[in-house]
């Protein structure tokens, strides 16, 4: 069993970490997010959060946001392999609750994995 930890490892951190997934992305889009990844050599992927304060106006709301995408993303991480992950918001992650928001993001996990087994 692997562990679902989302330790620091398991995150992106730095800006070259985030512009080697914006160069050459497979990208996943809803109404609510965008989610770009790329193949990484590290063994176990990784994840970056993109939510912009343009986009959800109250801290609290960006935060919901974040809370939900990391969770999913901890259950899920065992299927993604080696990607590293970015997510950024759009502007229908206003009108969405945590069930679409987590039903979308199941939705972008199995995608991206489906785009990114030839990469």
């Amino acid at each position: 069993m692997t562990r679902q930890a989302f330790g620091q490892r398991k995150r992106l951190t730095a800006a070259h970490q985030y512009k080697a997934v914006f160069r050459a992305p497979s990208r996943s889009t809803d109404r609510m997010l965008t989610v770009l990844a790329r193949r990484n050599d590290l063994g176990h992927p990784r994840l970056g959060l993109a939510i912009q304060k343009k986009i959800l106006k109250r801290a609290v709301a960006r935060n919901r946001v974040k809370r939900i995408v990391r969770e999913s993303f901890r259950h899920h991480q065992y299927l993604l392999g080696t990607l590293d992950v970015v997510v950024i918001g759009r502007q229908g992650l206003v009108r969405g609750d945590n069930r679409q928001l987590s039903n979308s993001l199941k939705m972008h996990w199995n995608r991206l994995v489906k785009q990114c087994e030839p990469c």
